[in-house]
């Protein structure tokens, strides 16, 4: 029972807390409430990772909603791909890859995750740090590695934004032995992005996929303050009365 118990625990932990090589994560500057950054994030989603990755828990139409852009905005910056027999997509169709299992494995030696939920399961600033940290590894398949996430499959589609990095080394010695471990990385060669306008850019992208894992998080913040309002103005009038009701027992 003490076994079960503790594995359910750790399937609940965040898997931030997991975060490959304990490395420092950078604090994510989002606000979901902010949806004009979220309008901005969805069309970098699609741009940069739709074509591998899908969002298959939410549908074009609710971003639409959401975030105030019309059938024709949706058409224009989000929505690029057709159905099997060659129609456009729908507005309420599913965010959804034509990118096959079989095909992924081959391409990249893993399926690529479907993105809905990431960053509710890794936490906004494991994502938005991962995004920041890839960096030139000639012994990767792709020639890029990342310091959050080790051997990573995924190439870095965001080298032409961002630049290519390099790893600083740093020696250090434990139990012993002298290890040589990442300390830094550096912009080896520059991207069409500055770094302000480059985590500007991350930023919205992350602010995207954490109002894509709930949508509904701003009515929900919204309305919890609504009900601790109530029970605040409730505790009034119920501790009134229960001072009425005892005032002849003492």
């Amino acid at each position: 029972m003490k076994k079960q118990i503790l594995i359910f625990l750790l399937t609940m932990l965040p898997a931030a807390v997991f975060a490959e090589g304990h490395v420092h994560l950078e604090h994510a500057p989002i606000d979901t409430s902010d949806m004009d950054s979220v309008k901005r994030g969805a069309k970098h989603f699609v741009d940069y990772c739709f074509s591998c990755h899908s969002a298959k828990y939410m549908r074009f139409n609710r971003i639409g909603r959401d975030t105030g852009m019309s059938d024709a905005e949706l058409r224009k910056d989000l929505i690029f791909t057709t159905n099997a027999k060659g129609e456009p997509t729908k507005l309420g169709e599913l965010m959804t890859v034509s990118m096959t299992p079989d095909y992924a494995k081959q391409a990249f030696g893993t399926v690529a995750p479907d993105l809905t939920l990431e960053a509710r399961a890794r936490g906004v600033d494991w994502v938005y740090t991962y995004l920041k940290s890839f960096y030139a590894d000639p012994n990767r398949p792709t020639g890029m590695n990342n310091t959050v996430f080790p051997d990573v499959a995924m190439p870095d589609v965001l080298a032409s934004l961002q630049g290519v990095q390099k790893a600083v080394y740093k020696t250090e010695e434990r139990q012993g032995m002298k290890i040589e471990l990442i300390d830094h990385l550096e912009l080896e060669q520059p991207g069409s992005m500055t770094e302000e306008e480059y985590d500007a850019f991350v930023s919205d992208l992350v602010n995207f996929m954490n109002y894509l894992s709930e949508p509904v998080q701003n009515e929900r913040k919204s309305l919890g303050w609504k009900v601790l309002l109530y029970l605040a103005i409730f505790f009034v009038f119920a501790y009134l009365l229960k001072k009425e009701y005892w005032k002849d027992v003492h």
